[in-house]
């Protein structure tokens, strides 16, 4: 089976059907979706910042991470949930898509980062806390993680404009 065939095959299911015909599914799930990537956004974009020594330099980094990162958390699965439900509304237009493909690569690019990095960057936070300036590494880290969340965040809004 294709995944052609499989996005025809979800493109007729009864929930993809309600939320791309509904009067109201797809705009309150796309509304969530744009308030979810704000919450997690602004807590990626804090960490970041203060990874990078741009923001909020008088706290320390495991303060910082360590009282973002439920709301990260959160506003991620709500993201990636309240996206799958708009990818679930609209496989084949999905699937035409440029910019949808380049937004998947820059997800799997944003999974390598998270596991290139774990070690040596998220998993101790109270350990950049020791070092007398923040590691090369950790800013490394910092900046990657913008640029690749700038870029899987305009990928998605290109999505609406692709024919």
């Amino acid at each position: 089976m294709s995944l052609l065939s499989i996005c025809e095959s979800i493109q007729n299911t009864d929930l993809s059907v309600a939320i791309r015909e509904g009067a109201l599914y797809y705009p309150i799930i796309g509304g969530v979706h744009l308030l979810a990537i704000a919450l997690f956004g602004g807590m990626l974009l804090a960490v970041d910042l203060r990874l990078l020594g741009w923001g909020m330099s008088s706290y320390p980094v495991s303060d910082v991470v360590g009282q973002l990162r439920a709301w990260k958390r959160f506003g991620f699965v709500v993201v990636v949930a309240s996206g799958a439900l708009l990818a679930w509304a609209e496989p084949l237009k999905l699937y035409h898509s440029k910019s949808f493909w380049i937004k998947m690569t820059l997800m799997l690019l944003v999974a390598v980062h998270a596991l290139a990095f774990r070690q040596s960057v998220y998993a101790n936070p109270a350990k950049l806390d020791e070092a007398p300036s923040m590691p090369a590494t950790a800013k490394l880290a910092a900046a990657l993680s913008l640029a690749l969340w700038v870029g899987l965040v305009l990928s998605g809004r290109l999505i609406a404009f692709d024919a």
